[in-house]
């Protein structure tokens, strides 16, 4: 091993766009929190943050619909209260469905030749 290696791995970084929607009434606030729980997910794979990678993500939710043009000065909104056991469990189906969608998709993908030719070999050949 040599000595200035430190164990650090030269392949490249990686990035991730990860989506997470729901239909649970979540504020801005609280979709970012379970937002940064979905890198727990992609941590669960293998995966890891590193200075170079583009992680993102991306939560909305479709609960609160706000109209365009309305008449009236006040939209009425509801949110999830976040002292009550629930949200614990959004948190842990935040990480849960990141890991299985990331699993699912590295479960499908197809060997893949990419820029200057490199190429990446599907997880199960046929």
């Amino acid at each position: 091993m040599n000595p200035h290696d430190h164990g650090i791995s030269k392949t490249p970084d990686g990035s991730i766009i990860i989506v997470l929607a729901t239909d649970l009434p979540l504020s801005d606030r609280q979709l970012q929190r379970v937002a940064k729980r979905c890198g727990i997910g992609l941590g669960r794979t293998g995966s890891h943050f590193s200075h170079g990678s583009g992680d993102i993500v991306i939560a909305f939710s479709r609960a609160n619909k706000i109209t365009h043009f309305s008449e009236g000065n006040f939209e009425p909104s509801t949110y999830t209260r976040e002292e009550q056991p629930i949200f614990n469990q959004i948190f842990t189906a935040a990480v849960d469905v990141t890991e299985e969608a990331i699993m699912n998709s590295l479960s499908k993908a197809e060997t893949t030749t990419g820029r200057d030719g490199e190429i990446i070999e599907s997880l199960f050949q046929e």
